[in-house]
C-alpha cells in the first residue's frame, strides 16, 4: 500500500495514471469473483509506489519497460492487472481499465507493438495481449463499453509510441465493423464509423510519410457519404458522434510531448524494401476491399446487415482513395492492390442495384480518375463506359437517381480541367481505347435534348427537365474547364466568369514553365515520376497523327460494317492495315467494333483475296488439344456464319482442314471433320431455334453421321457426348458490336448487354434502385482484366500543348452548339439559360484563342441571335442575359474575336437604337435627312417634338422596331403591314424596360477599353465597326450614326498606339471614310467629313518626325473624296475643313502637306467658282505666310505646292487667279533664294542624273536643293504649252526671269539638269520630224497658238545662255542646235526669228568663243540649213502626179457655170488645194534660203575679226550649197509649168524662182569679193582659192544668162554658132532675162574691176562668154553698156599691148 503522503501509484507519469485507475478497479471489483484481479491490482499498486525512477524506454533493448518511468517488473505488473480487469467481462471493472489504457495512450506513456501476429515472447507479453483484451470489451453489447473501446482504438491509432501491427489492424477493423453493424445504439454505430474512418486516416497518413509521428485532421460526419443511414437523420446522434471523435482527437493539431518516437518506430525493411508500417497499410487496404466484396447468399438475397457492411467498406475505400498521397500513386504494390482488389470490387459491386452502392462506386471511380488515372489507364477505359456512359446514354428509361448521380459525377470530373484533357488524349486519341470524351459529350447532348417526341419513357416532365438542366450544366462545365486549362497553359488572364477556388489553387504555380498540373489539381503529379517508367509527355503533332489515324480507322470500320470489301480496300489504301492476307486477317480477328455478320460475309466471299484472308484467319487459330465441339465454339467466337450455303461451305471446309492439322489423330481425314462440323451447326440450330417444333434426338444425330469417317462410323459415345454438349450449351456466335451510337436506345442497351435487364427492373422502385451491370458484361470485363494482366501497361500521355484543344473542339463544338441553342430557345428556366450562356461564353473563349474561325463565328452568331435585339417585341429576360453575354465576350475575348466582332457590334448598335427609342430621343434619321442650310433650326424643333416618350412611340422608327425583322435584315420584316397593335406596343415598352438592366456605361466600356486590345485585334475591331457603320449609314429609311461616332471615339482612344499599328487601323478607316464620303446621301457624307475633320484635328495635335508619311495617309480621305465626289457641298466642306486644319495646325503639319495640296489641286480644277476661290485664298496665305513650313519637310511637298499653283493657272473662272498663281511661282523662287537653297556640287561622283519633270517626280540626289528648284522650273515649263496666250507668255517670262535672277545659285551640274529637264523640253514639240521632212500636208498650220511662246522662249534662252555662258559652256552645241533647229520650221517668221536669235547669240558670245566653239556653232548652223533643202524635194514629189487644167478649159467652165464653184470635181479640187499648198511652201522655202544667205553674210560682216579660214570655209560652203540648190530649183521646168498654171488659175503671184537664184549667187559672189578684199592672205590659208572660186561663180552666172537668152555656151574658141538665124525671144524669156540682168551686170562690173594680171589670167575663160553676149538679145541696154566698158577698159589694153 502506498504511504498517505505519496501520490497514489508513485511519482512517475505512468504511475499517476495507473494509480487512480487501479484503485477504482479494486473498489468496483467483486472480491470473490475477481479475487485474482484484486490481488494483482494491489500488488501492482505496491510496486508502483515503491518503484524508483526509471529512464525512458529503449526500443532496442529486449528488456525495456513498456511504460514510461516504470521498471519492467512494475510495468508488467500494472499491465497484468489491467489485462485481468479487461478480461473480467464486467463493465464496472473493465471501464476504469479502458479509461486507464486510453489515458496511457493519449499521454504517450505506453510503448511497443500492439497485436503482433508472431509467436514467441512478443505474442504473450502484456502489451501485445492488451489490444486483444480491449477489442474484446467491444463485444460485450454494452453501450458504454463500446464507446470506451472505440476511444481506446482511436487513442492507440494516433499514439506514435505504439504500433498496431499485422493482425492487430485486422482485429481493430473487425471490432469497429461489429460495433457499427450490431450495436443497439445508433450513436455508437455512428461513432464506430467515425472511429474506423479516423484510424484509416491515421494509418494511411503514416504510410504516406513512413513515420509514426504524423499530424492528421479530425474526420467529419460529412465525410461519410451514405445519406440513407438512419443515424444521420437524428441531429442529436450526429452531434454526439461528432463530439466523440472530436474529443478522441483533441490536441491532434499541436505537437504532442512524449518519448523519442523515432527510436521505437524505426523498424527493419522487408525484403522488397517496404517498411512494416506500409506493409500493414497495404494489408488493411486489401481487407477493406475484401469486406466490400462480400455478397449475400441465395437464401437471403436482401441481407441488410451485409449491405450495411458493404456500404461502410465502400465509404472507407472512398475516403482512402480521396486522401491518397504521392506514395500511393507511385508505389507499384499499392497500385497493384488497387488494380487487383479495388477494381475487382468495383466490378462486382456494379451488378448491384442499390443506389447508395452505385453512388459510392461512382465516387470511388472519380477518386481513381482524379488521382490514379496515369496508372490505371486500361481500367478507367473499362469502368468509364460501364459506370458512366451506359447510364448516360440511356435516354428513354433511365433510373432518375442513378442518372442524376452520373450527371453529378460528370460535373465533378469536368471541373478538373487536366482530367478532361488527359481523358481525350489517352482515350479519344488512342486507337485501342474507347472515345470516352466524344461519347460523354454526345450522351450529354442526347440528355440535354430530352426524350424525343413520341418516344416511350418512364420519366416525368419534371425529371426530364432536371436531366436537361444538369446535362447542359455538365457541357458548360466541360467547355469552361477547357478554357481554364488553356488560360493556364497560355498564361492568359483569369477567364471570367470566375473559376472556383479549387481551380485557383491549382493555378498558383502557373509561372513555372512547362508545368504538369497534378491530377488532383494541387500541383505536380507525383505518380508521373514512378519507377515503372514515366508517361509519354507527348506533343500535339504526334497526337494529331494518332487522332487522325483513329478517325480514319473508324471511318474504315464503319465502311466495312456496310460494305466489307470496300472497307478493306479503303483501309489498305489509307495504309491502316497491310496489303497481305495475314494483315487483313489479323485486323478482322483483333479489331473491336467490327460487325460479326460482316466479318462472316467477307470470309465467305469467293474472290481470290477474301479466300486468302479467310485461310490466313483460320490458320492463325490453334485448335490443338480441343475437342471438336469446343473447337467449333472457339472458331465461331470471332464472327457470325453467313446465311449463304456456299459461304458456309468454304468457311467450314477450311475449319475442318485446320482442325485436322492441329489434331492429326482426331479423324481419318478432313472430310470427316467437314461433315461433322456441318452436322453440329445443324444440330445447334435445331436444338435452340424456337421455330423448330420437332427436335432432333440423339439417335437421329448419331444416325445422320454414320459412315462419315472414311466409310466408317464414329464412336457412338463420342457422338453422344458431342450431342449433349450442343444441346445443353448453345453455340453462340459473336454478337454485333459496331452499331452506331446514334441509333435507338434499345440497340445501345443491347450493345452494353443491358437489354435483358430492362425486362425485370421494378420501375416502381426506380427512385431507390440503380440499373446494375449484368453478369455477361462483368464476365467480359473480368476476361479483359486477365488478358491485360500479362501484358505491359499502355503508356499514359500527358500534354501541355494547347493545340489539343482544337481536336477536342472539333469533337464537341457541334453537340454543345445544339445543346445550348435548343435549351436556350426552348427553356425559360433561369438556371438552364444561365448555364447555356455560360457555355457559349466559354466556347467563344476557347475557339477564339485557338483561332477556330468557323466554330467561333457559329457560337458568337448564336448568342447574337438569341439577344432578340432584332425583334424586341418578343424579348425575354434570357435574351437580356444574352446581351450581357455579348458584352462580356467583347470585353474578355476581344483580342481573339477577329471577324466575329461584326456580330457583336451589330448587337451593340441595335441595343443603342432600342435604348434611344426607349428614352424618346430623336432618331439619327431626323438629323440626317434635313437640308444642310436650315439643319440647326429643324433639329431643335425635332428634338422638342420627340422629347416625350409617348409621342416618340408614334414615329416610324419605333413602329419599325416593334414590327422587328430577321437577325440578318436591317429593315422591318413586314413592310406590307404597317399596322401595329396596342399589345405589341405594350410588349415593346416592357421589353425596352428590361434592357434598362444594362446601362449605356457597359456599352461604352467596350469602346473605352479598346486600347487594351492587341494590334491584330484592334484592326479587326475597326474593320467590323466600319462594316456595321456602313450598314447603318446605308439604310434607306433610317440611317444611323452610332458606329460612326464610335469610330471617332475609337480613333481618339487609340491615338497613342505605335505608328505601325496606326497605319493598319487607318488603312481601314480611310477606305471607310472615302466610301461614306462619296455616299449619295448628302447629309451622311457631310457628317462623315466633319467627323473626319475632328479626327484629323486631334491627330494633328501630335508632332510628326521628318520623313514619316502617316499624316499624309491620315488626310488622304479628304483628297480622295475631293477628287471623286460629285456633290459640290461635300467638296466645299472638304476645302473648308482642310483650310481650317492647315491654318490652325500649320506648325505640326509635315507629310500632311501632300494631301493638303492634293485637295487644293483638285479644288483648283473644280467647276464651282466659290470652291476655286476659297482654295486659292488658302493657298495664297500658305505661300505668303507659311512658306518655310513647306520647304522644311520632304522636298516632294514643294513639288506638290508647285503643282497646285500650276493647276490654279488653268482656272476657267478667274484670269487674275491664274496670273496670280504664276506670280506666286515667281514668289516661291524668291523665297527659295532668300532661304538659301543653293545648288552646289557636293561631289563629282554625286552629280544628279537627268531629271524627269514630266510628272513632277524628280530623281536626284536627296541632299541637293534641286529638289525644290526643278519642280518649280519644270512646272513653269509645262505652263508654256497652255492654250491661253497670257498664261503662256507669263510662264515663259517667269521661268526665264527666275533662271536669270537666281541662276547664280545653281551649280554647273544643276544647270545641266535644268537645261535637260526644263528648258530643252520647251522646244521638243516641233511639228516637223527630226529628219526635216514635212509631217503632213497641213503642217503649215504648225500649232500657231504655240509659235509665239516658243519664239519668246527662244530669245530668252539666248539671253540666258549668254548671261551664264561661263557656267554652261558645255551646253553650247545643244543650245545652238535648239536655236538653229527652228530654221527647219516651215514658218517663215519662225526661221527669221531663229536666225535673228542665232545672230544675237553670236554677238553675245563672239569674244568668248574659241575657234573650236565657232566651228561647232557654224557646223550646227550648216547642218540645220542643209536640212531645209529636203522641203523642195517634198514639193517636187507632191506635184509629180498632180494635173493642173489648162487655162482655157477653166475659163470656159467658169463661163458656163458662173453661179457654181469653178471646180466641181473632187479630184480637181484636191489637186488645186495641193498646188496651192505647194505654192505657199515654195515661196516660204525660197524666202527661208534667202534669210539664211543674209544671215551668213551678216555673220561675216559682224564677226569677221573672230573668224578663221575654217570658219569662213564653212560659211562659203553654205552659200555655195544654197546657190546650187537655187539652180536646182530653177531647173525643175515641169514643176514651174504646173505652178505657173496653178498661179494663173488661183490668181496668185508665182514663186520668184529667178530672183531666188540671182539673190543667192549675188550674195555668194559678194561674200567672196569681201573675203578677197578684206583679207587677201586669208585665201591662201583656205583649201579653195577665193579668186578661182569667184571666177567659177562668174562663169556659171554668165552661162545661165546665155542659156536663158537662147545662146547655149560653146566650148569652141571661135565662138561661132552653127545656127545662122534665131527666133525672137518670147515674153517669158524676156522677163527672165530682165530678172537676171542685175546679176550679170554685177559680174561684168566685178570682171572689169579685176586687177590687170588677174583679168589677164582669167580672160581665156570669159572671152567666149563675153563674145556670145554681144550677139544676144538683152532686155536692158545696161548689159551692152557694161559689155562695151569691159572691152574698152580691160580687153582693149590687153590687145593693144
Amino acid at each position: 500500500m502506498a504511504t498517505p503522503t505519496a501520490p497514489l501509484g508513485g511519482a512517475s507519469p505512468s504511475g499517476r495514471v495507473l494509480g487512480p485507475a487501479l484503485d477504482r478497479i479494486i473498489k468496483n471489483a467483486a472480491w470473490r469473483k475477481h479475487s485474482a484481479l484484486v490481488a494483482a491490482a494491489k500488488a501492482a499498486l505496491d510496486l508502483l509506489s515503491s518503484s524508483p525512477a526509471y529512464p525512458s524506454p529503449d526500443p532496442t533493448s529486449p528488456k525495456s519497460s513498456s511504460l514510461l518511468g516504470l521498471a519492467p517488473a512494475a510495468a508488467d505488473a500494472a499491465l497484468h492487472a489491467l489485462l485481468l480487469a479487461l478480461e473480467s467481462a464486467s463493465p464496472k471493472v473493465a471501464d476504469p481499465a479502458l479509461d486507464c489504457v486510453a489515458k496511457l495512450l493519449y499521454h504517450h506513456l505506453l510503448f511497443g507493438d500492439l497485436g503482433c501476429a508472431g509467436g514467441g515472447d512478443d505474442a504473450s507479453s502484456p502489451s501485445s495481449r492488451l489490444l486483444n483484451a480491449v477489442l474484446a470489451c467491444g463485444a460485450l453489447s454494452d453501450d458504454a463499453m463500446e464507446l470506451a473501446t472505440l476511444r481506446v482504438v482511436v487513442a492507440a491509432a494516433r499514439c506514435p509510441t505504439v504500433a498496431i501491427r499485422g493482425e492487430g489492424l485486422g482485429q481493430v477493423l473487425k471490432t469497429c465493423y461489429n460495433i457499427y453493424l450490431s450495436s443497439s445504439s445508433g450513436a455508437n454505430q455512428l461513432c464506430a464509423k467515425l472511429a474506423l474512418a479516423q484510424v484509416l486516416v491515421i494509418v494511411f497518413a503514416r504510410v504516406e510519410v513512413d513515420t509514426m509521428d504524423v499530424r492528421v485532421r479530425t474526420v467529419s460526419i460529412t465525410d461519410m457519404m451514405d445519406m440513407s443511414d438512419r443515424s444521420l437523420n437524428d441531429s442529436s446522434i450526429v452531434q454526439v458522434a461528432q463530439g466523440f471523435i472530436n474529443e478522441a482527437m483533441e490536441g491532434s493539431d499541436v505537437p504532442e510531448p512524449g518519448s523519442p518516437v523515432e527510436q521505437i518506430e524505426v523498424e527493419g525493411k522487408e525484403d522488397d524494401g517496404m517498411s512494416k508500417t506500409r506493409e500493414d497499410g497495404l494489408a488493411l487496404f486489401k481487407n477493406l476491399c475484401k469486406l466490400s466484396m462480400k455478397f449475400s447468399t441465395p437464401d437471403n438475397p436482401e441481407d441488410q446487415m451485409l449491405l450495411r457492411g458493404k456500404v461502410l467498406s465502400l465509404e472507407l475505400l472512398k475516403m482512402v482513395v480521396d486522401n491518397a498521397g504521392p506514395f500511393w500513386r507511385t508505389n507499384e504494390k499499392y497500385l497493384g492492390a488497387i488494380k487487383q482488389y479495388l477494381c475487382l470490387s468495383l466490378l462486382k459491386n456494379s451488378a448491384l442495384s442499390t443506389m447508395s452502392i452505385f453512388q459510392l462506386l461512382c465516387s470511388i471511380f472519380v477518386g481513381l480518375l482524379s488521382r490514379f488515372r496515369s496508372g490505371l489507364k486500361e481500367e478507367i477505359g473499362i469502368f468509364f463506359p460501364m459506370l458512366v456512359l451506359r447510364v448516360l446514354e440511356n435516354v428513354h428509361q433511365p433510373s432518375f437517381l442513378q442518372k442524376m448521380t452520373v450527371l453529378n459525377l460528370l460535373e465533378k470530373i469536368c471541373k478538373e480541367s487536366q482530367v478532361l484533357i488527359d481523358i481525350f488524349v489517352n482515350y479519344d486519341c488512342d486507337v485501342d481505347a474507347p472515345n470516352i470524351f466524344e461519347r460523354a459529350v454526345n450522351g450529354l447532348l442526347k440528355t440535354a435534348l430530352g426524350v424525343p417526341p413520341g418516344s416511350t419513357t418512364i420519366l416525368t416532365t419534371a425529371q426530364d427537365q432536371t436531366f436537361r438542366i444538369e446535362s447542359v450544366k455538365c457541357l458548360a462545365t466541360i467547355i469552361k474547364s477547357m478554357g481554364s486549362w488553356m488560360d493556364q497553359q497560355l498564361r492568359i488572364g483569369e477567364f471570367s466568369p470566375k473559376i472556383s477556388e479549387a481551380s485557383l489553387s491549382s493555378v498558383s504555380s502557373i509561372d513555372i514553365p512547362n508545368i504538369l498540373i497534378g491530377e488532383d489539381g494541387s500541383g505536380i503529379d507525383y505518380e508521373l515520376q514512378s519507377d515503372s517508367g514515366s508517361p509519354d509527355v507527348s506533343g500535339a503533332p504526334s497526337l494529331e497523327q494518332r487522332r487522325a489515324f483513329k478517325i480514319e480507322l473508324q471511318k474504315g470500320i464503319s465502311l466495312f460494317n456496310r460494305k466489307p470489301s470496300k472497307g478493306i480496300d479503303f483501309l489498305i489504301k489509307s495504309k491502316k492495315i497491310g496489303h497481305s492476307p495475314e494483315d487483313v486477317a489479323s485486323f478482322l480477328r483483333n479489331t473491336a467494333g467490327l460487325n460479326a455478320t460482316m466479318i462472316g460475309d467477307y470470309l465467305g466471299e469467293r474472290d481470290e483475296f477474301p479466300i486468302k484472308v479467310m485461310h490466313a484467319y483460320v490458320d492463325a487459330l490453334n485448335f490443338e488439344g480441343m475437342d471438336f465441339g469446343e473447337a467449333i465454339r472457339y472458331y465461331l467466337r470471332g464472327f457470325r456464319l453467313p446465311g449463304e450455303a456456299q459461304k458456309i461451305d468454304r468457311i467450314m471446309e477450311k475449319f475442318a482442314e485446320r482442325y485436322c492439322k492441329c489434331n492429326p489423330d482426331s479423324f481419318t481425314s478432313a472430310d470427316t471433320a467437314y461433315v461433322l462440323a456441318y452436322s453440329v451447326i445443324m444440330l445447334n440450330t435445331d436444338a435452340h431455334n424456337t421455330m423448330v417444333k420437332d427436335k432432333m434426338s440423339k439417335t437421329d444425330f448419331i444416325r445422320n453421321n454414320r459412315g462419315i469417317d472414311d466409310g466408317k462410323d464414329l464412336p457412338e459415345a463420342y457422338l453422344g457426348t458431342l450431342y449433349d454438349q450442343i444441346v445443353k450449351n448453345e453455340i453462340k456466335m459473336s454478337a454485333d458490336s459496331s452499331v452506331p451510337q446514334n441509333k435507338q436506345t434499345s440497340t445501345v442497351m443491347k450493345l452494353l448487354g443491358l437489354d435483358n435487364i430492362m425486362s425485370f427492373v421494378n420501375w416502381k422502385q426506380v427512385e431507390d434502385r440503380a440499373v446494375g451491370a449484368n453478369d455477361m458484361l462483368i464476365k467480359n470485363i473480368q476476361e479483359k482484366f486477365k488478358l491485360k494482366s500479362g501484358k505491359s501497361e499502355s503508356v499514359f500521355s500527358v500534354i501541355t500543348d494547347t493545340t489539343i484543344l482544337r481536336f477536342m473542339m472539333e469533337v464537341c463544338w457541334a453537340p454543345m452548339m445544339a445543346a445550348f441553342s435548343v435549351t436556350l430557345d426552348q427553356s425559360d428556366d433561369k438556371a438552364a439559360t444561365s448555364q447555356c450562356l455560360q457555355g457559349f461564353r466559354s466556347a467563344v473563349h476557347v475557339t477564339s484563342v485557338m483561332c477556330m474561325q468557323t466554330q467561333r463565328d457559329a457560337f458568337v452568331t448564336s448568342v447574337a441571335k438569341f439577344t432578340y435585339l432584332h425583334c424586341a417585341v418578343d424579348m425575354k429576360q434570357k435574351n437580356v442575359d444574352a446581351v450581357k453575354a455579348i458584352i462580356s465576350i467583347a470585353i474578355e475575348d476581344g483580342d481573339y474575336l477577329q471577324e466575329a466582332w461584326e456580330h457583336i457590334l451589330t448587337c451593340l448598335s441595335r441595343f443603342e437604337h432600342l435604348h434611344l427609342l426607349g428614352e424618346g430621343a430623336p432618331t439619327d434619321a431626323s438629323f440626317l435627312t434635313v437640308p444642310l442650310v436650315d439643319s440647326e433650326e429643324k433639329t431643335q424643333k425635332s428634338a422638342s417634338m420627340l422629347s416625350k416618350r409617348t409621342n416618340a412611340l408614334q414615329n416610324p422608327a419605333v413602329m419599325a422596331a416593334v414590327r422587328g425583322g430577321s437577325y440578318d435584315s436591317t429593315t422591318a420584316k413586314n413592310k406590307a403591314s404597317p399596322l401595329v397593335t396596342p399589345e405589341q406596343i405594350n410588349n415593346f415598352i416592357s421589353n425596352i424596360n428590361l434592357l434598362d438592366q444594362i446601362g449605356i456605361f457597359e456599352l461604352n466600356h467596350i469602346f473605352a477599353h479598346s486600347p487594351r486590345l492587341n494590334s491584330d485585334a484592334i484592326v479587326a475591331f475597326v474593320k467590323a465597326l466600319c462594316k456595321v457603320s456602313m450598314t447603318e449609314l446605308q439604310s434607306p429609311t433610317d440611317p444611323r450614326i452610332f458606329c460612326l461616332t464610335k469610330i471617332v471615339e475609337i480613333a481618339h482612344y487609340n491615338m497613342n498606339r505605335i505608328r505601325l499599328v496606326w497605319s493598319r487601323i487607318w488603312k481601314v478607316l480611310s477606305d471607310f471614310f472615302v466610301s461614306v464620303g462619296l455616299s449619295e446621301n448628302l447629309s451622311v457624307a457631310i457628317f462623315v467629313m466633319d467627323s473626319l475633320r475632328q479626327l484629323a484635328m486631334k491627330f494633328l495635335e501630335r508632332e510628326e518626325l521628318a520623313n514619316y508619311n502617316f499624316q499624309n495617309e491620315f488626310l488622304q480621305p479628304f483628297a480622295v473624296v475631293m477628287q471623286k465626289s460629285s456633290a459640290s457641298e461635300v467638296r466645299e466642306l472638304v476645302v473648308r475643313c482642310v483650310s481650317q486644319m492647315v491654318l490652325s495646325r500649320v506648325n505640326n503639319i509635315k507629310s500632311g502637306w501632300k494631301s493638303v495640296f492634293t485637295v487644293f489641286t483638285a479644288a483648283a480644277a473644280d467647276d464651282r467658282k466659290s470652291i476655286v476661290l476659297l482654295a486659292f485664298e488658302t493657298m495664297e496665305k500658305i505661300v505668303r505666310d507659311y512658306f518655310p513650313y513647306i520647304t522644311e519637310t520632304e522636298t516632294t511637298t514643294f513639288t506638290d505646292c508647285v503643282k497646285c499653283l500650276i493647276t490654279f493657272t488653268s482656272s476657267k473662272f478667274s484670269s487674275d487667279a491664274s496670273l496670280n498663281a504664276i506670280a506666286f511661282l515667281r514668289f516661291c523662287a524668291v523665297k527659295l533664294a532668300e532661304e538659301g537653297f543653293i545648288c552646289n556640287d557636293k561631289d563629282a561622283d554625286q552629280q544628279p542624273h537627268n531629271l524627269d519633270s514630266s510628272d513632277g517626280n524628280i530623281t536626284v540626289h536627296k541632299d541637293d536643293h534641286v529638289y525644290f528648284w526643278v519642280p518649280l522650273l519644270a512646272g513653269l515649263a509645262r505652263l508654256t504649252t497652255d492654250s491661253r496666250p497670257t498664261i503662256r507668255k507669263g510662264a515663259v517670262e517667269v521661268l526665264f526671269d527666275i533662271l536669270k535672277d537666281h541662276g547664280h545659285l545653281f551649280s554647273q551640274s544643276f544647270w545641266a539638269n535644268i537645261f535637260e529637264s526644263v528648258i530643252y523640253p520647251l522646244f521638243s514639240s516641233e511639228s516637223f520630224a527630226p529628219n526635216g521632212q514635212i509631217s503632213d500636208v497641213n503642217s503649215t498650220e504648225d500649232d500657231s497658238w504655240n509659235f509665239e511662246t516658243k519664239m519668246v522662249a527662244l530669245k530668252c534662252l539666248a539671253d540666258l545662255y549668254i548671261t551664264f555662258f561661263e557656267v554652261m559652256r558645255p551646253e553650247l552645241c545643244t543650245v545652238t542646235s535648239v536655236i538653229t533647229n527652228f530654221i527647219r520650221s516651215p514658218n517663215k517668221q519662225s526661221a527669221s526669228t531663229c536666225i535673228s536669235v542665232f545672230q544675237r547669240l553670236t554677238e553675245g558670245l563672239a569674244s568668248k568663243l574659241s575657234n573650236d566653239e565657232w566651228e561647232k556653232i557654224l557646223l550646227c548652223f550648216k547642218e540645220s540649213a542643209a536640212h531645209t533643202f529636203v522641203v523642195f524635194d517634198k514639193i517636187v514629189r507632191m506635184m509629180k502626179d498632180i494635173e493642173i487644167p489648162d487655162r482655157n478649159e477653166s475659163y470656159s467652165e467658169a463661163e458656163q457655170y458662173s453661179d457654181h464653184d469653178v471646180y466641181n470635181d473632187d479630184e480637181e479640187e484636191a489637186n488645186m488645194e495641193t498646188a496651192s499648198y505647194a505654192i505657199v511652201r515654195m515661196k516660204n522655202h525660197m524666202s527661208l534660203q534667202l534669210l539664211i544667205v543674209q544671215g551668213i553674210v551678216k555673220l561675216y560682216e559682224v564677226h569677221r575679226s573672230f573668224l578663221c579660214a575654217e570658219h569662213i570655209g564653212i560659211m562659203l560652203q553654205m552659200l555655195s550649197a544654197i546657190s546650187s540648190h537655187a539652180s536646182e530649183v530653177n531647173s525643175e521646168s515641169n514643176l514651174h509649168i504646173k505652178l505657173h498654171k496653178a498661179c494663173s488659175l488661183l490668181e496668185v503671184s508665182e514663186p520668184a524662182v529667178i530672183h531666188f537664184e540671182s539673190e543667192s549667187y549675188q550674195s555668194y559672189l559678194k561674200l567672196l569679193q569681201a573675203i578677197l578684199h578684206d583679207n587677201p592672205s586669208l585665201s591662201e590659208n583656205m583649201n579653195v582659192n577665193v579668186e578661182s572660186q569667184i571666177m567659177l561663180v562668174c562663169d556659171k552666172i554668165l552661162r545661165m544668162y546665155l542659156t536663158c537668152a537662147g545662146h547655149e555656151p560653146s566650148n569652141d574658141a571661135s565662138g561661132r554658132d552653127p545656127a545662122s538665124h534665131r527666133l525672137p525671144l518670147g515674153t517669158a524669156k524676156k522677163e527672165e532675162l530682165e530678172a537676171r540682168t542685175s546679176l550679170v551686170l554685177h559680174v561684168m562690173r566685178l570682171l572689169g574691176g579685176l586687177e590687170k594680171n588677174c583679168f589677164r589670167r582669167n580672160l581665156p575663160m570669159f572671152f567666149p562668154l563675153l563674145a556670145n553676149l554681144i550677139r544676144c538679145q538683152h532686155s536692158s541696154g545696161e548689159v551692152q553698156v557694161a559689155l562695151y566698158e569691159i572691152f574698152q577698159s580691160s580687153i582693149g589694153p590687153i590687145i593693144s599691148a
